[in-house]
């Protein structure tokens, strides 16, 4: 039998019904950690399904940091205006502008990276790595890129609040909870005296100048 205590922790952290978790948790023999991560998969299969619907509903939001040195400006779209007025989404997007505050990403999602400067990255890589069996020089090549990825990515980045968690996989926990598809369309991030750089290609609209 299932513990309740653990079926409502579980909850409160996941967000999940409480139907969902005690299943959870069966499947995983009373295991917490291993309950959690069936609700991660289940709840990104969910949100990958709704991701093709049409998000033009949100918020445009603010963030100022270290008594006005650091400042965020963002748009994050959901399907409805009944959810860009919920509450639970509006303390979603203000978690993502501490996110991109204090972790300083350069872009949304890995796609947006200009192809030269990937293409920059992985020779770097490779002379790093020219000495190794070519059996391995590629997936060596490849981990460092995801590294690269990231740090600049928001998606790939780690939830500052729970480092378990990447941007992505809380935004899927988020169109999950909320069952409305969640865009972040396009964020800035200025601080005081900061040199401007493009930092990916042009012909994205979501990119950051920063």
């Amino acid at each position: 039998m299932i513990d309740p205590n653990l079926v409502k922790k579980l909850r409160e952290k996941t967000n999940a019904g409480m139907m969902d978790c005690k299943r959870a948790l069966t499947e995983a023999g009373g295991d917490f950690e291993k309950a959690e991560a069936i609700l991660r998969t289940k709840g990104i299969a969910s949100a990958d399904k709704k991701s093709s619907r049409a998000a033009k509903e949100g918020i445009i939001a603010s963030y100022i940091h270290m008594q006005g040195r650091v400042g965020v400006l963002i748009e994050v779209n959901c399907e409805t205006d009944f959810v860009a007025k919920n509450d639970i989404f509006r303390e979603f997007v203000k978690d993502i502008t501490l996110q991109i505050a204090a972790a300083h990403p350069l872009i949304v999602t890995r796609d947006q990276v200009d192809p030269s400067i990937v293409e920059a990255e992985r020779s770097i890589y490779r002379a790093q790595v020219k000495d190794k069996p070519t059996a391995i020089v590629d997936k060596i090549v490849d981990g460092k890129l995801d590294k690269f990825y990231g740090t600049i990515c928001l998606m790939e980045q780690a939830f500052i609040k729970d480092p378990n968690l990447t941007i992505k996989e809380y935004v899927s926990s988020k169109i999950t909870e909320l069952g409305e598809n969640i865009i972040i369309r396009r964020f800035a991030r200025y601080m005081v005296g900061e040199e401007i750089a493009e930092t990916c290609s042009p012909s994205k609209d979501s990119c950051s100048i920063n």
